[in-house]
């Protein structure tokens, strides 16, 4: 079985059945062609001869090239996935990933914004029919926590606006119901008002198009448009930091918890298939709590003494 079949079958169930979005599936396929050329360099294309040795070897190959670890643990997730997909499938007799042991990867704690700056950047947008569609992408990404590859997704259909929640379509064909708050609900109603007069469609907007968010000529907008928005609002804005669609998802899961939100509530709002995923969020809190605490409170009392 050549590694260029299986590879692209596999990519191909990744995306009809498993419903990957495109960057992920850039990334699956940049990662396995590095793999199929280190095969073949060794002159085993042949996926049913790689064995565990062969696995270790790759792994120690992209250590004596210094990739950092993220990006190793990244590539050797990669080829488990293929090997399970094809063990699964009955294609392979053993897994030889399985016993595959990926090295320890530090993990960041998640860029967000307090509360004040959310709001220096929600009330940026100004009253033009942009202005009013970008408040309401801005309220959405920090009011419901929606990913930005979601936000662009959404539908007319997909929003029950009598009923204040929205079907947000997440990885692997998840669906869940996320509740729209006042705030978004009226920056919502506002861009309805404007959404149908595109300024670069003299005609109108064509009533078949039903993407939420549209762009000047009237087609759906990507991506990359919502992340270029919000760098320009966070620089009308005055932000220092770095911001980004995914800080204010980020913004909303810490603001959740440091207002008494339960863990398992905001996991489900967030759609993580995994709790663990969620938790990376108590340690924004915890640290944030540690910070307070030290600036707050004194090592000694009035007197000297050690309190």
């Amino acid at each position: 079985m050549h590694a260029d079949d299986a590879i692209s079958r596999f990519l191909t169930h990744l995306e009809v059945e498993r419903n990957f979005s495109g960057e992920s599936l850039r990334a699956y396929r940049n990662d396995l062609a590095q793999f199929r050329e280190f095969l073949e360099k060794r002159g085993t294309p042949d996926l049913t001869l790689v064995d565990h040795l062969a696995l270790r070897a790759y792994l120690a190959g992209m250590s004596e090239h210094q990739y950092e670890r993220r990006s190793i643990a990244r590539k050797l997730a990669s080829v488990r996935s293929l090997f399970r997909y094809l063990h699964k499938r009955r294609e392979i007799a053993d897994n030889p990933a399985k016993l595959l042991r990926t090295p320890k990867v530090h993990r960041d704690l998640p860029n967000f914004l307090d509360e004040q700056q959310v709001n220096a950047l929600l009330t940026a947008p100004d009253e033009s029919w942009s202005g009013l569609r970008d408040r309401a992408i801005l309220e959405l990404l920090y009011g419901t926590g929606l990913r930005v590859s979601e936000l662009v997704k959404l539908d007319m259909g997909d929003l029950e606006t009598g009923r204040g929640t929205l079907r947000a379509h997440g990885k692997g064909r998840k669906v869940r119901m996320l509740p729209l708050l006042p705030a978004a609900l009226r920056c919502l109603y506002a861009w309805f008002a404007v959404r149908a007069l595109p300024p670069r469609r003299d005609a109108g907007l064509d009533p078949a198009v039903r993407a939420v968010f549209i762009n000047q000529r009237g087609t759906r907008l990507t991506d990359r448009s919502v992340r270029r928005l919000v760098d320009q609002y966070v620089q009308k804005a005055a932000l220092s930091c770095h911001v980004s669609p995914h800080t204010l998802r980020h913004s909303f899961a810490t603001h959740l918890l440091n207002h008494g939100a339960d863990l398992r509530d905001v996991q489900e709002l967030l759609g993580h298939a995994s709790l663990a995923t969620t938790q990376v969020y108590t340690h924004v809190t915890t640290a944030r709590m540690l910070d307070v605490y030290e600036r707050s409170h004194p090592d000694e009392n009035p007197d000297g003494e050690a309190a």
